[in-house]
């Protein structure tokens, strides 16, 4: 019994579930400079050990953790989390986490459409596999030329940039309309969708916020981009500290691959020059400010909407005040004549009522004149003040 200090053991299918339900997940794919991807189920310790990063920055990717938008440039890595966007970039491949969620999966497919170099496309045409050519060759060969993490890297930004500006036009298509009704219509219903909308916009626009705050920081600080140029870092190293890096290289399931001729003319250049990636952030800067400008529209749009909304419910708060006050001043003037008649109305004898019937009428055309000019009067009163509208 419970209360002899035995212990009741615990259903083994119930812990299993709860494991299951508190366990992230490990789910990646990896891939590599040919295009090719495969399937990863890992724990952190195996990805910390393959692109050599430490804890905390692997605990960024953490879905379970709420980490703002972060562009981190390790020794041997790039760390990327951009919104459902949660990868580790290599100077030959990519880790992408959760690559079944259905934000992620055209990330993959753009990654492994970009990722392969034009003369790998072309080699792939000859081995008999299908290749679809024409007016992407020349776009390709430029992108040939960058580096292999900065095209990863551009793919990212450009799905996490199109994804909020995304978020952002199906935003507008249901807050301009919300708003006119309600300029239209004041209701409760009306009102409450506004409220919902305006909610939602205020989270998408600290999402854009923070991703274009992460764009400024990098393009205001040289050495922050010089990180991200692994492919210069690797062609540069040391013969003592490449020994090293070609035991890293092995241990990677692209071994075999050389570093890129553009690689090594970028190693050429002073470590300094960060030209190629400013120019690549700086479009993806413009693109984002661009999503954050729009939310900022709508914004004052809204901000507008409300101004308009109190200057109507003032309005209609000083009819009611006016209509209150020409009631309050009827009031009064009708207690008036009621308190003529009320004391000519008393069962009291008096020589009036003796032979004096001729008197009722002037009593009620002199008390109702009175009281009509005494409500005039108020209200020529009222007018001269500004109490009440012309």
């Amino acid at each position: 019994m419970a209360r002899d200090g035995s212990v009741v053991p615990a259903d083994p299918q119930a812990m299993v579930v709860m494991k299951k339900k508190t366990q992230t997940s490990r789910s990646w794919i990896l891939i590599d400079a040919t295009g090719q991807g495969s399937m990863l189920d890992v724990d952190k310790y195996a990805i910390m050990h393959r692109v050599q990063i430490n804890a905390r920055d692997l605990r960024i990717l953490d879905p379970l953790l709420s980490y703002p938008s972060t562009i981190l440039g390790r020794e041997k890595a790039i760390v990327l989390n951009l919104e459902h966007i949660k990868a580790i970039i290599t100077a030959e491949e990519v880790l992408l986490r959760d690559p079944t969620d259905e934000n992620v999966v055209p990330v993959v497919e753009e990654l492994r459409r970009r990722l392969p170099k034009l003369s790998d496309i072309h080699q792939q045409q000859g081995d008999g596999k299908e290749y679809i050519g024409g007016q992407h060759d020349a776009e390709a060969a430029d992108e040939d030329e960058s580096p292999f993490e900065f095209r990863a890297l551009e793919v990212a930004l450009e799905a996490i940039c199109s994804f909020l500006a995304a978020r952002t036009y199906e935003l507008e298509l249901i807050a301009y309309p919300a708003l006119d009704e309600l300029t239209s219509k004041i209701s409760s219903r009306n009102l409450d969708r506004v409220r919902k909308m305006k909610s939602a916009m205020t989270r998408l626009n600290a999402r854009v916020q923070k991703v274009r705050d992460e764009l400024e920081q990098l393009l205001d600080d040289d050495d922050d981009m010089a990180d991200l140029y692994l492919s210069r870092k690797a062609g540069s190293v040391s013969p003592v500290s490449g020994s090293g890096a070609a035991n890293w290289f092995a241990t990677s399931p692209t071994n075999g691959s050389k570093i890129s001729r553009a690689s090594i003319a970028t190693a050429r250049f002073d470590e300094n020059d960060v030209e190629e990636l400013e120019m690549l952030l700086e479009a993806y800067f413009m693109q984002i400010d661009s999503t954050l400008n729009k939310l900022n529209t709508l914004r004052e749009y809204i901000d507008d909407t409300e101004d308009y909304i109190n200057i109507q419910l003032d309005n209609h708060r000083n009819q009611l005040i006016q209509l209150e006050l020409f009631l309050s001043s009827g009031t009064v003037c009708l207690s008036f004549y009621s308190l003529v008649a009320g004391i000519f109305g008393m069962n009291i004898p008096y020589s009036w009522n003796d032979n004096h019937g001729y008197m009722f009428k002037w009593v009620v055309i002199v008390s109702g004149a009175f009281s009509a000019i005494m409500f005039l009067m108020i209200t020529i009163y009222a007018r001269q003040k500004g109490l009440i509208g012309s």
